[in-house]
């Protein structure tokens, strides 16, 4: 018998591992179940709809969904602490992370009507910073901000959200007291030195273990955050800081979910190491 890898099953299996209820309202009506509204807000961050669009898809495809507004409110419900379990659970136990920022825009303005008015880029205010295990290319942790902050503000947030045994970093991350943090929490920082910073007690004991092969992980990072930009688009449509975690967010978990479809297609080095072996006994 084939093996079913269907989005409902994935989000059930999810739901009972988190320990959320069968019901979204525990005093209001029971209509849609809470995987329903959770299906329906996946389907649409991996097809990149509105909350329309994809209540008329599912309608179209004849799927239970819930409405507009109802789909709406949900997005808004579900709070930081929420997506980090979910997170969790789908990428799993990491010991060697890359951390890395990126930015995303408000909107998906026209070149046209840009060069018709000013001609000046619009700035990005929406700051991803992403937590990537380097072995499973998947994410554990993130970080979004809505103005703009510099980086080294959220990694001691993303360590301890992901508790990796080490983490590569480039020179933007390169603090005292987040060296300090690292040794506290037995967790082995690799960034690089910078020509102005180089008094610190933690500083210094943690650059004695740098390792520039192990350093060269960082680049699984910034290719994570390109994949992610290539699938899911660089802007968010959401208004609201709420509304613009629960997208990002939502799509992040779409990449791990989906990440088993991308190995069946031969990118992934185990599946191709056994198709080898299995050429070579032939």
């Amino acid at each position: 018998m084939e093996k079913k890898n269907k989005l409902v099953n994935k989000v059930k299996r999810l739901i009972r591992r988190l320990g959320y209820p069968r019901w979204l309202h525990h005093f209001g009506p029971k209509k849609y179940e809470f995987h329903e509204h959770l299906s329906a807000l996946l389907i649409r961050f991996f097809c990149r709809l509105s909350f329309r669009r994809i209540k008329q898809l599912l309608d179209l495809l004849g799927m239970r969904c819930p409405s507009k507004s109802a789909l709406q409110y949900t997005s808004k419900k579900l709070n930081c602490a929420f997506w980090d379990k979910v997170m969790i659970i789908t990428s799993g136990t990491p010991y060697l992370v890359a951390i890395d920022s990126t930015g995303l825009s408000r909107s998906n303005p026209s070149y046209h009507y840009l060069k018709r008015i000013d001609g000046k880029m619009p700035k990005i205010p929406v700051k991803l910073s992403t937590v990537l295990d380097t072995k499973r290319k998947k994410f554990c942790a993130a970080r979004v901000r809505v103005l703009p902050a510099h980086d080294s503000k959220d990694a001691k947030i993303l360590l301890r959200k992901s508790n990796p045994k080490i983490a590569v970093l480039d020179k933007a991350y390169n603090s005292e007291k987040l060296y300090e943090f690292a040794h506290n929490n037995k967790i082995l920082l690799m960034i690089p030195k910078k020509s102005n910073a180089k008094r610190g007690h933690y500083r210094k004991k943690m650059s004695k273990h740098f390792r520039k092969r192990t350093y060269n992980r960082r680049e699984l990072s910034e290719s994570g955050n390109s994949a992610f930009k290539r699938k899911y688009g660089s802007s968010v449509s959401s208004k609201t800081a709420r509304t613009i975690r629960t997208e990002v967010y939502g799509k992040l978990v779409c990449h791990n979910l989906f990440s088993y479809f991308t190995e069946l297609l031969g990118q992934s080095p185990i599946i191709h190491k056994i198709y080898i072996v299995k050429v070579q006994n032939n």
